[in-house]
């Protein structure tokens, strides 16, 4: 079910209106049922593959409790890691390994056909199987204890907010929520409508205004060069931001509806002025994940700086082949792990303080990096990328032939889309940068106790008639 379909506006109310009017002991039970009815909603057999994965973790989890001996417990932690990764490389990776080996054959100058077999990716199943595997390292390191109720440890995988798409959750923040209700709080609800709102505005208002541009740029790159290629890439910079941040906004607001906090998953990644910082600001439920269970088990820092710089490269190669079956994402994640070594080198550097200049550069050139990387991701080859990055400048001697003849190629002439397309990026501007030190909502609601509504009630108003119109676009990251 999508955050933006007319299914979820009706599935919603009906869901917290339940779930407030039962007692507190049956609210885990309301969570349960409507999360695995919004999981299902589509697809009913997705609800299989989620009941497998919460079993093995639940009885591991359970067994890794009662078992003294280390080895032994190693040794189930181990199989439920395997299980776990063995379901998602069965339904995402079987194809690209398949294309992997045959390619490499070829090379060898050796005929082989080894079936790539195309399966339908479940949705949401490399987040759930992340926070499934979390909890039970967790169990297995000693910092939380299993799970007795398997009806709430099955609420608590499948919590239907950040099912899909994350926030992925640790078990120490969620878990307790799902079991020890909160008492209903008229402040948090209304927190989570505003954030809801904003999330829904960069989604619809931003993202999906966008998307007909970069589809049509990196559908069939080979039509294009010169400007278009450079603003369809920037496009797709801002759209999987607004798109992603905005599904992590209404999934956080929405968990406020019920009294639950969610971690923040994304703080104005765009003001960063490293790369490392911006992973501290960009999809921050992945990046800590992958921190606290590949990186520091790898060593992290507290190795040498040949050993360090390894590390962070096989995180980053993990991390970018985690968001695609496709070795475009693994060079992705590549280009940052390269990004990071090479930041390392300043790092431990006593940094002077640099004036608003030097600032404003410093965010300019991690933007220009950052953007030039999502080429990789965004495209649906690694040749298709090469193509972008080497026919993007095709006639910019002449500079207003090229800015023209570009946004023509592109389309964007439409005096109406510009100025809509101006105005999205002119608030979505204004609020990440007062967002940068503070929660922007919270200032709103304390300060201004009158407007903040007149606020998000031109912001709701700009939504519905300016937004587009007809199917609702699914969230780009359903893909991963």
């Amino acid at each position: 079910m999508l955050f933006n379909s007319l299914a979820y506006l009706v599935f919603l109310p009906v869901v917290f209106s339940l779930y407030w009017l039962v007692s507190k002991e049956y609210r885990w039970l309301v969570v349960l049922v409507a999360s695995y009815c919004f999981y299902m909603f589509s697809v009913p057999a997705y609800g299989l593959i989620i009941l497998g994965i919460t079993i093995v973790s639940y009885v591991s989890a359970m067994m890794i409790d009662k078992t003294p001996d280390k080895r032994k417990r190693k040794s189930i932690l181990i199989a439920s890691i395997v299980v776990c990764i063995g379901t998602l490389i069965f339904f995402k990776y079987m194809g690209f390994v398949g294309n992997t080996v045959n390619s490499f054959a070829s090379v060898l100058g050796m005929e082989t056909d080894l079936l790539s077999i195309k399966i339908i990716l479940p949705v949401g199943i490399s987040f759930y199987t992340f926070q499934t595997m979390s909890y039970v390292i967790d169990v297995y390191r000693g910092l939380v204890a299993s799970e007795k109720h398997f009806g709430k440890f099955a609420a608590f995988i499948a919590f239907f907010p950040q099912l899909v798409a994350g926030p992925i959750e640790r078990t120490s923040n969620l878990l307790p929520q799902i079991k020890y209700p909160p008492e209903f709080s008229y402040d948090k609800a209304i927190s989570g409508v505003k954030l809801m709102i904003w999330g829904y505005y960069k989604k619809l208002m931003i993202a999906d205004f966008l998307s007909p541009y970069v589809q049509k740029v990196y559908g069939g790159p080979y039509t294009y060069d010169g400007f278009a290629l450079v603003v369809a890439t920037i496009f797709f910079a801002i759209q999987i931001y607004c798109d992603f941040s905005g599904y992590s906004d209404i999934a956080i607001g929405t968990a406020k509806l019920f009294g639950i906090d969610l971690m923040t998953n994304f703080r104005s990644p765009y003001f960063s002025k490293s790369v490392r910082e911006f992973w501290s600001r960009w999809h921050i439920s992945l990046s800590t994940w992958f921190r606290d269970y590949v990186y520091i088990p790898l060593g992290g820092n507290r190795v040498s700086r040949t050993r360090h710089c390894i590390n962070l490269m096989v995180t980053f190669l993990v991390s970018g082949l985690w968001h695609g079956a496709d070795w475009s994402f693994v060079l992705w994640g590549a280009i940052h792990g390269a990004a990071q070594v090479i930041e390392t080198g300043f790092h431990n550097r006593k940094e002077k303080p640099t004036g608003k200049i030097v600032t404003v550069i410093k965010v300019l050139l991690v933007f220009i990096f950052t953007t030039f990387a999502w080429i990789f991701f965004v495209a649906n080859s690694i040749e298709d990328a090469i193509y972008v990055i080497t026919h993007q400048f095709n006639g910019i001697s002449l500079p207003v032939s090229y800015l023209t003849n570009g946004f023509t190629t592109l389309g964007l002439v439409s005096v109406y889309d510009i100025v809509i397309i101006g105005i999205g990026l002119t608030i979505l501007f204004i609020y990440d940068r007062l967002s940068v030190r503070e929660d922007l909502i919270k200032r709103i609601g304390h300060r201004f106790p009158v407007s903040q509504w007149l606020f998000y009630l031109i912001l709701g108003m700009i939504i519905v008639l300016f937004s587009q119109k007809g199917v609702p676009a699914e969230f780009i990251y359903f893909q991963f």
